[in-house]
């Protein structure tokens, strides 16, 4: 593991983040903060878990100032975790939490001006929002600098400004920028207790722009600490793999600084989950050479698949292939588990095969990228008895190479676990990276304060209902706040939009506002049938 970004410390609190301080966990609370009580306990409930800092929705200004008696209730009871107020469209709400609170989040596409965004843009009118937009955020940065607050600056991949979009367009460029923009101007202003975020429910984009940033930020004499975290990943096992390959890509590379494992459910269970993912390497974090200007980052924004020749069927025009272990034969599989083929030992002398963790089989597959067309198969043993451990470290090591288009073919050796088990794990990882697509996606928020619905619940529902769908990308979100941006990924979305009330989208359109939360699902269903995206259950399953 080597380093490639070393981040400058920031301090929120009385925690000290980045540098070779250990990775940093996080959780956001999912009760209204308008509930102390509720609030409060969750808070505790987190701390106990091993959650580090503690984000909370303040959307208003009424929340903003309830933050001061959440806080002041967790000190009373002898908790010093620090808080993080998480604020959208409302800077005001900012400036009264950045009085109370250790760290601010804010985005910055709610500072931008409001426009069409298929509006062009003049670099005169370009120059001129951003002055505007610095205005804007001056007087946080004052009240920030005068309380030792912290402010994230999270861009989210869909809620970038209509100004970026003109320029670089939906991209981890633009992404970039529009974070970049934000960090000048907090410069500028001589305040740097400052951490970036490149948010993305989409794997690959989420670690693009990261890499992306992290290579920026060297060139400009930069040095802030990077927030790592999947947006929207979802609930069980797939949240976990997809968490996971996007975290743990970015860690393996020695970036990244605090992460947030977003699983829709109770904020506790994410915990277990991100120390699971930290554990790896906090240890190898301590011996990181400090000298950021030896340090070389190589990024490509777009993905690129090695190409390579068939060879029993893996590689060539296959899709990236599972191999399962039965007895001492391999053989490959299908995303129902059923066996395709055993791989006789001939067959496979005409691949190449390569063996290890993550960094170990990044360094042979990067020496083998030009070599032949061999396919490449990456095979990964897991001795552990641990279904967590097995989950977060299978997404990782492979993960890491199926993100930069490395691998015809992954074989995971779990002997401790059902081969059921181990071949849906497998399967997961694909869809997880997008090497290869077996089912429907399913993007769902962890809910916050904001929510208004069971999303936990919901989210079942419309898995029920739309499973079937092999491909399509279905987004279940708690609020209009955050989801018209954070799915933007989406092919539909079931969107909150007030008590009782659901907002349902085609892409990033309205398709029908504000419908009773009891006829959304059907009418979800009918929405996708009018687009021609829906099939019958056993007909889709053929």
């Amino acid at each position: 593991m080597a380093s490639r970004y070393i981040s400058g410390i920031v301090n929120i609190g009385d925690l000290a983040l980045g540098g070779q301080y250990p990775i940093r966990v996080q959780s956001m609370t999912n009760t209204d903060t308008n509930d102390i009580d509720a609030t409060v306990g969750q808070c505790i409930r987190l701390a106990d878990a091993g959650c580090e800092m503690i984000r909370i929705t303040a959307q208003g200004i009424t929340e903003a100032h309830n933050l001061a008696l959440i806080k002041k209730e967790l000190r009373t009871k002898g908790f010093r975790v620090p808080l993080i107020a998480d604020i959208h469209f409302n800077p005001h709400a900012a400036e009264i939490a950045a009085e109370i609170v250790e760290k601010v989040r804010i985005n910055p596409g709610n500072y931008a001006d409001k426009r069409d965004s298929a509006t062009i843009i003049s670099i005169k009118s370009y120059d001129d929002e951003l002055e505007r937009i610095a205005q804007r955020l001056r007087p946080l940065l004052h009240i920030c600098k005068q309380n030792g607050t912290a402010i994230r600056i999270g861009t989210n991949h869909g809620s970038l400004s209509g100004r970026i979009m003109d320029r670089y367009g939906d991209t981890p460029e633009g992404m970039v920028e529009s974070a970049l923009e934000f960090g000048r101007i907090c410069l500028d202003e001589g305040f740097s207790n400052v951490v970036f975020s490149m948010k993305s429910s989409n794997v690959r984009i989420m670690v693009q722009s990261t890499r992306l940033l992290a290579q920026k930020m060297m060139t400009e004499g930069m040095a802030f600490p990077i927030h790592l975290g999947v947006t929207e990943a979802g609930d069980g096992a797939d949240g976990i793999i997809k968490s996971a390959a996007g975290i743990g890509t970015l860690l393996e590379e020695g970036i990244g600084d605090t992460i947030r494992v977003s699983l829709t459910g109770a904020p506790e269970i994410e915990i277990p989950v991100a120390l699971a993912i930290t554990e790896r390497y906090n240890t190898a974090r301590k011996q990181f050479n400090q000298d950021n200007s030896e340090q070389v980052i190589t990024v490509n924004t777009h993905f690129t698949k090695r190409r390579t020749i068939a060879v029993s069927g893996i590689g060539g025009q296959y899709p990236v292939g599972v191999i399962a272990q039965k007895s001492a034969n391999p053989f490959l599989v299908d995303e129902h588990f059923s066996t395709i083929g055993m791989l006789p030992e001939h067959n496979l002398l005409m691949t190449h095969i390569i063996e290890g963790n993550a960094a170990e089989m990044k360094v042979q597959a990067e020496n083998l990228y030009d070599e032949d067309s061999k396919p490449l198969i990456l095979k990964s043993n897991f001795a552990g008895n641990d279904l967590l451990h097995f989950q977060v470290d299978s997404a990782i090591d492979f993960g890491s190479l199926l993100i930069d288009g490395y691998g015809d073919a992954i074989w995971p050796v779990a002997p401790a676990f059902p081969p059921e088990t181990v071949n849906a794990t497998a399967f997961a990882i694909l869809q997880a990276t997008r090497a290869r697509i077996t089912r429907t996606e399913y993007i769902s928020c962890p809910s916050c304060g904001r929510t208004l619905f069971d999303i936990e619940k919901i989210l079942q529902q419309v898995k029920a209902s739309t499973q079937h769908l092999k491909g399509l990308k279905i987004a279940v979100m708690g609020c209009i706040v955050n989801g018209p941006g954070e799915m933007a990924d989406a092919d539909y979305g079931y969107v909150g939009a007030g008590k009782g009330n659901i907002t349902l989208y085609k892409g990033k359109d309205v398709a029908f506002k504000n419908i009773p939360q009891s006829e959304a699902i059907d009418r979800l269903i009918e929405l996708i049938k009018q687009s021609g995206d829906w099939k019958e259950p056993c007909a889709a399953t053929n």
